[in-house]
C-alpha cells in the first residue's frame, strides 16, 4: 500500500535523488538507528522517501501522544509488518484491525495473562532460569549475554504456550526449529525491505524459493504438535495451546481452527522471546556501566530475598523489587526492543501539525526518538537514569509518551508475563552474580525484528549477599 498523504510533504534529510529518492543515506544493516540520526534535527514529524514509498515517521512525544488517542486512530501495518504475515498469518502481532479471528484470538487468550495465570507461571520461569544459572557456573569466562539471554526467553515462552523444551540448555547444537525459524523471518524482513525497490516482485520469488524449506519446517512442527495434542485428548492442559484448542469463546461459542492456533503459537515465539531477551540484555548493559545501579539493586534484591544466593523469589516477592522494574522501565526507553508501531486514523481527521492524514495513510511511531524527546524527559534524555519511573518524577508526565508494549487495544497482551518474567530474572542475577563488562566494549545495536545487544559479553563472579539481610516478609 503506498503512502502518499495526499502529496504533502513533510521534513526530510538532504541529498534526496531522483528515483531513489532517500535511500543513499540509508544503512541497510541498521536502517532503525540510521534513522534515528538523520531525523535528529528534522523537527517531531518527518518523511523518507525510499524509491517510489512515503514513510513519515514521527519523532515527537506530543504527537506520538495524539495517535495514540484510540477514538481516532488504530494500528496500521507498514511494509515490514504485511511482508511478516506470510510467516505468522493472522497473529495477534500482523492481524488486520478488521479481521475476526484478532478479536476471537485476543478474546480467547486474556484468561492466560491474567494474575492467577502468572502464579502458575512462575515456576515455569524459575526452573529455565536455574538452568541458564547451571550452565553459567559449569562454564568458566565471559558469557554472550545476547545470546543467552535469547535461549532463557524461548525456553520460558516455549515451555508455557505449549510444553515444549527446545534443549536450549541440555543440547550441544540448537533444535533445527531455531534456526529455521529465524531463516525465515529474516525472509519477511528483506522483503518488507524490498517492497518499494524495481524489480521486488522477482527478487521476492527467489527469497520465497530459498526461504520455503524453513518455512515449510516451522509449519510443519507446529502443525503436527497441534494435531498430536488434539489428538491426546487431553482438556486438562491450561497452557496456551490448551486454551486455543479448548476454550469457546464465551459469547459467541466460536474457536481458533488449527490454522490460526499455529499463527497464535509463532507470534507468541518471537514476539515473547525476542522482546524480552532485548529488555533484559540492554537492562544489563546499562547496569554495568553504572556501579551506584548496581550497588541500589543488588541491596534491593538482597533485602527481598535474603543472604541465600541460591533462593528463588516467591510469585509474591517479585513486585517487591522496584528499583530492578525501574531499571527495565529505564532500558526500554532508551531502547525499545520492539522499536516502531504504525498508526492510521479511522477517518479523515487533521493532525496538530496541520497535515490532513486518511484513513489509507500511515505514520511510523519511532519510539527511540519519542522517548528521548527532551521536552518530556529532559535535557538528559540520552543518559540511563532509572528514578525517571520514581513515582514522584513520573507524576505529571504527559500519558501516552511511554509505549514500549505499543499503544491502545492492539498493544501486547503479554506486557505482564514479559515485565515478571524480566524482573525475576534480573534479580535473580544480581543476587547470584557480581557483573564484570569488557571495558573496551561501545554498544552496537542488532536490528532483527527487534532490538538487541551485539556482542555485549559479561564476566559473572559469584557474590555472597549482604549476610545481614532477612526476606521480606
Amino acid at each position: 500500500m503506498r503512502n502518499d498523504w495526499s502529496g504533502q510533504t513533510f521534513p526530510h534529510p538532504p541529498g534526496r535523488r531522483p528515483v531513489v529518492g532517500d535511500v543513499l543515506g540509508t544503512d541497510p544493516a541498521t536502517p532503525l538507528q540510521s534513522t534515528m540520526r538523520r531525523g535528529a534535527d528534522l523537527g517531531p514529524i518527518f518523511e523518507l522517501k525510499i524509491f517510489d514509498q512515503k514513510f513519515v515517521i514521527v519523532a515527537g512525544a506530543e504527537i506520538a501522544a495524539e495517535l495514540a488517542d484510540e477514538a481516532r486512530f488504530e494500528k496500521a501495518l507498514p511494509p515490514a509488518l504485511v511482508a511478516l504475515r506470510e510467516f505468522a498469518g493472522e497473529g495477534l502481532f500482523t492481524a488486520y484491525n478488521d479481521e475476526t479471528n484478532w478479536a476471537l484470538a485476543h478474546d480467547l487468550l486474556r484468561p492466560a495473562f491474567t494474575r492467577d495465570a502468572m502464579r502458575r507461571y512462575h515456576p515455569i520461569m524459575l526452573a529455565a532460569a536455574q538452568e541458564l544459572f547451571d550452565t553459567w557456573d559449569a562454564r568458566p569466562g565471559p558469557v554472550d549475554v545476547s545470546a543467552d539471554m535469547t535461549r532463557l526467553t524461548l525456553e520460558t515462552i516455549s515451555r508455557t504456550a505449549f510444553s515444549q523444551d527446545f534443549g536450549s540448555f541440555t543440547r550441544e547444537d540448537q533444535h533445527p526449529f531455531i534456526p529455521a525459524m529465524i531463516a525465515a523471518l529474516k525472509a519477511g524482513q528483506r522483503k518488507g525491505t524490498l517492497d518499494s525497490m524495481p524489480g521486488s516482485a522477482l527478487m521476492a520469488r527467489r527469497i520465497d524459493k530459498r526461504n520455503a524449506p524453513h518455512q515449510a519446517y516451522v509449519d510443519g512442527l507446529l502443525d503436527d504438535l497441534i494435531a498430536a495434542r488434539r489428538a491426546s485428548g487431553q482438556d486438562d492442559v491450561d497452557d496456551l495451546l490448551g486454551i486455543m484448542l479448548h476454550s469457546p469463546h464465551p459469547e459467541t461459542g466460536q474457536r481458533l481452527d488449527d490454522l490460526n492456533i499455529r499463527h497464535q503459537i509463532l507470534t507468541f515465539l518471537v514476539a515473547g522471546h525476542e522482546t524480552t531477551s532485548g529488555a533484559l540484555s540492554f537492562a544489563l548493559h546499562h547496569l554495568s556501566r553504572d556501579a551506584e545501579a548496581v550497588r541500589r539493586a543488588q541491596a534491593e534484591v538482597d533485602r527481598v530475598l535474603g543472604p541465600d544466593r541460591d533462593v528463588e523469589p516467591t510469585f509474591e516477592q517479585v513486585p517487591k523489587m522496584r528499583f530492578v522494574r525501574r531499571v527495565l522501565d529505564e532500558a526500554l526507553r532508551l531502547w525499545p526492543t520492539a522499536p516502531a508501531f504504525g498508526r492510521s486514523p479511522r477517518q479523515t481527521t487533521t493532525l496538530s501539525t496541520g497535515h490532513v492524514m486518511r484513513p489509507q495513510d500511515w505514520a511510523l511511531v519511532l519510539l527511540p526518538l519519542v522517548h528521548r524527546d527532551p521536552a518530556v524527559w529532559g535535557a538528559d534524555a540520552d543518559e540511563f537514569d532509572p528514578d525517571r519511573f520514581l513515582p514522584e518524577r513520573s507524576h505529571g508526565r504527559p500519558p501516552h509518551v511511554y509505549k514500549p508494549f505499543g499503544t491502545g487495544e492492539r498493544s501486547c497482551i503479554g506486557r505482564q508475563f514479559a515485565l515478571h518474567e524480566a524482573v525475576l530474572v534480573l534479580a535473580r542475577i544480581l543476587h547470584r552474580y557480581d557483573l564484570e563488562p569488557d571495558p573496551t566494549y561501545e554498544l552496537r545495536v542488532s536490528e532483527r525484528l527487534t532490538l538487541m545487544p551485539a556482542g555485549f559479553e559479561l564476566t559473572l563472579t559469584p557474590r555472597s549477599p549482604s549476610p545481614g539481610t532477612a526476606p521480606a516478609a
